[in-house]
């Protein structure tokens, strides 16, 4: 604060003086106003993170407590947790940013399993830049060392595969040309490598990665293929596996005993503009427990529909113990088997007792 004696007797230094109180004012009344806004958007963030996080607990406790239509399903109730434990993630990182803490105060979190031994291991040293002692300017010798492993990725990384054949002739006889012949493609004449569409095929089935959002993905790096393009390869690629598919069953259908389930899939209806309800059906064996010698192994069908002969036909001629739910169908599926063994007077009975 200014008092009477720090003003000046000069006109044009009082002048000034005003002038650069003016403006220290201006700044810190445009700061102050600055501030202000800044605190106005983060309460508005605030309160609309509230009101989602809100909504969110709301739903849990309808989940929780409500009717039975109420109830959140398994991947709704997944994504719900979710978006909580983002939000907690988001509060950590700005209370650590205004306020860090040193390594010792913070918690110890569990830790949920080590990092695969299998992962290749890229080491990378954070030494110091001056060893030499900052007391008598002796030279340093490592005593020890701190070691951390973090889980990194390298992102998809998209290579050409250039394959080349050597043509050979003979100097005696021009006739003579020999090459090796070009390996196998699953699409003959395409770019894809057999690594390349089983990606496609895990993205689109495992991971559930529509064949739209695979090119959208593959766009960013500059790869340029249609859905249709994708779509011709998964077709093609479901023609190889055929035959490992027939196989497995084949092989599911020797075993002793086998367990048993479907479920619904939406299945796309177009004409319909909406979808149809089709059947999965799983058809799986696991002797392990009681030290059965085959290899665990399972497949799926899909039918479009959930009538009582489909099992059936998928089962063809098993004679064991299938382990189902209460689904009548499987019902019937007991009884003729058991008509037919007793017909043919062929194989042990298709036994039952809430395990057919």
């Amino acid at each position: 604060m200014l008092t009477q004696a720090d003003l000046p007797e000069d006109i044009d230094a009082l002048r000034a003086l005003v002038l650069e109180q003016s403006r220290m004012l201006a700044e810190e009344r445009a700061a102050a106003e600055v501030r202000v806004a800044e605190l106005n958007v983060a309460k508005s963030e605030a309160d609309a993170e509230i009101e989602r996080l809100q909504s969110i607990i709301q739903a849990f406790m309808r989940h929780r407590f409500g009717s039975r239509s109420e109830q959140l399903d398994a991947d709704q109730f997944q994504l719900g947790l979710e978006d909580v434990e983002t939000a907690l993630g988001h509060a950590r990182a700005a209370r650590e940013a205004v306020a860090p803490r040193s390594r010792s105060d913070q918690p110890r979190k569990t830790n949920r399993g080590s990092l695969p031994a299998h992962l290749e291991r890229i080491e990378q040293i954070v030494d110091i830049d001056d060893k030499a002692c900052p007391c008598c300017r002796g030279l340093l010798h490592q005593i020890g060392e701190d070691v951390a492993e973090r889980l990194d990725v390298v992102p998809t990384i998209f290579c050409v595969l250039v394959t080349r054949r050597p043509r050979y002739g003979c100097r005696s006889c021009e006739g003579a040309i020999v090459q090796a012949p070009a390996p196998a493609r699953i699409v003959e004449g395409g770019i894809p490598t057999e690594a390349l569409i089983a990606q496609v095929l895990v993205s689109k089935y495992a991971d559930h990665v529509p064949l739209y959002r695979q090119a959208q993905i593959y766009a960013r790096q500059d790869i340029r293929l249609d859905r249709s393009t994708l779509a011709d390869w998964v077709g093609r690629a479901a023609w190889y596996l055929r035959p490992l598919r027939d196989r497995t069953l084949e092989e599911l259908r020797r075993s002793e005993r086998l367990f048993a389930d479907e479920t619904t899939a939406p299945v796309l209806d177009p004409g319909r503009g909406r979808t149809k309800t089709g059947q999965l059906w799983a058809y799986a064996r696991d002797d392990r427990p009681w030290g059965g010698a085959g290899p665990p192994m399972v497949a799926y069908v899909y039918a479009a529909d959930r009538k009582a002969e489909r099992p059936d036909i998928h089962l063809g001629d098993f004679a064991g113990i299938l382990q189902v739910d209460g689904y009548g169908g499987y019902t019937a599926l007991a009884k003729r088997r058991g008509q037919r063994s007793a017909s043919h007077s062929a194989g042990p009975m298709f036994g039952a007792n809430s395990m057919i």
